[in-house]
């Protein structure tokens, strides 16, 4: 009898269910390739920890999004799933997540001081700590080293106005049929948000209130992008155009690339064996050389708890487990998704990778994205406001102006409960 008693007490303390095999089982949701490679990772958890096993079901990013505002909905979330970082303020505006800000200040794993500044920040709302980074990514420049040798340009630029010269430059380079000196996605919200934030637009004002986007900062960003169509710097194309990135950058159609991560792998793959020596990264330029490098997104995954979970505390060893700077280490050789923990990065694999030294330098110069429920859809509407422009549509000033209304109404309800709870205090 007295053995019973120990076993409940030590379920009661995990806060834990009993699994059908006994135990307590966590729910672990997480999305695409690591979704796969977490499995071979929790083997180690669950020796370290009798009693307590992880589920872990692997969802494709396309349907994550849906799939859990399913499941809140249908009050059958998992214990702990990971999130993309600009998800965080939805979930956390239905109430949806646990609170882990007094976790983490218990935990001698999981400290806010091993993160890059601008990637926890993603996690934290009025104060609170909602995740933890998981994984980390931002975009750099992706570029042709021998084309932009051949332009004149031996190092990559550091400033706006470098960048217009050497897009030029490579535009005049003989040999390809039309050429152009940068590739920028006209259905892609991150290239004028990041250019906005680096000259010092809150993208939103009044505390996400109200659209900030006729203000001079994100007018000057906006229309230094759309003058890169404008002038035929880049191609007026969506990711539908595009037949085979790879292809068209092996070939030269394009020098440089505003992109992430994710693409180290798919260049080492996809480039010819000729090419490997002659492309490169590099942080992004900034308006001006003092600030160099410009400011990037605060993007990545992280780990969060739901509220309704019954075994938060054995969800919060599982947090914990794959926070561990070796089990980082190890996450990144399998995935090659690059390590929340800073101390990782000292790894041989990352350190001796000069391509990888340019995200080393560019998450130390990161920003989130506007923590709002609201901002999938206004990022969408951004997007949308650049090509009608681009396209000759309208003007910098009239499309600035729907956006700003168009955003302001997106919003109202978030202004209705502000105000509230404002009321309320």
């Amino acid at each position: 009898m007295r053995r019973l008693s120990l076993l409940l007490a030590a379920g009661l303390a995990l806060g834990c269910g009993a699994g059908e095999e006994g135990g307590t089982v966590v729910e672990l949701w997480a999305l695409g390739r690591e979704g796969e490679v977490v499995k071979g990772l929790l083997p180690a958890f669950e020796d370290e920890n009798p009693g307590v096993r992880v589920r872990v079901q692997q969802i494709p990013w396309t349907a994550a999004h849906e799939k859990l505002l399913t499941a809140y909905v249908g009050r059958a979330t998992p214990d702990v799933a990971q999130l993309g970082n600009t998800w965080i303020p939805e979930f956390v505006a239905l109430r949806a997540l646990e609170d882990l800000t007094a976790r983490c200040a218990a935990s001698p794993t999981v400290r806010a001081q091993d993160h890059f500044a601008g990637i926890w920040d993603t996690n934290v709302l009025a104060g609170k700590v909602w995740g933890v980074p998981w994984y980390v990514d931002t975009r750099v420049l992706f570029y042709r080293r021998d084309l932009l040798a051949a332009a004149g340009w031996p190092h990559p630029p550091r400033t706006w106005s470098q960048w217009r010269e050497a897009m030029g430059a490579v535009k005049r380079l003989e040999g390809v049929g039309e050429r152009f000196g940068i590739l920028l996605p006209i259905d892609e919200w991150a290239q004028p948000v990041i250019l906005a934030m680096q000259l010092g637009s809150p993208l939103l004002r009044e505390g996400g209130r109200f659209g900030a986007f006729r203000e001079p900062p994100f007018k000057e960003a906006f229309t230094f992008y759309v003058d890169l169509f404008r002038d035929a710097l880049a191609p007026f194309a969506g990711q539908v155009q595009i037949a085979n990135v790879y292809q068209q950058f092996a070939e030269g159609q394009f020098a440089m690339y505003v992109t992430g991560p994710w693409n180290l792998g798919e260049f080492r793959r996809r480039l010819p064996a000729g090419l490997q020596d002659s492309w490169a990264t590099a942080p992004l330029p900034a308006p001006r050389e003092e600030l160099y490098p410009g400011v990037s997104l605060a993007g990545g995954a992280s780990l969060a708890i739901f509220r309704a979970s019954p075994r938060k505390e054995a969800a919060w060893r599982v947090v914990e487990f794959l926070s561990r700077l070796e089990v980082q280490v190890e996450f990144f050789r399998r995935t090659g998704s690059l390590p929340a923990h800073r101390q990782a990065w000292r790894d041989e694999g990352l350190a001796a990778d000069p391509r990888v030294a340019a995200f080393a330098a560019q998450l130390e110069r990161v920003q989130p994205t506007p923590k709002v429920p609201e901002w999938e859809r206004i990022a969408q509407r951004l997007w949308e406001a650049a090509d009608e422009v681009v396209r000759g549509g309208r003007s910098v000033a009239r499309a600035l102006e729907d956006l700003d209304r168009d955003v302001d109404a997106m919003l109202a309800r978030r202004r209705q409960l502000l105000e509230l709870q404002g009321e309320q205090r």
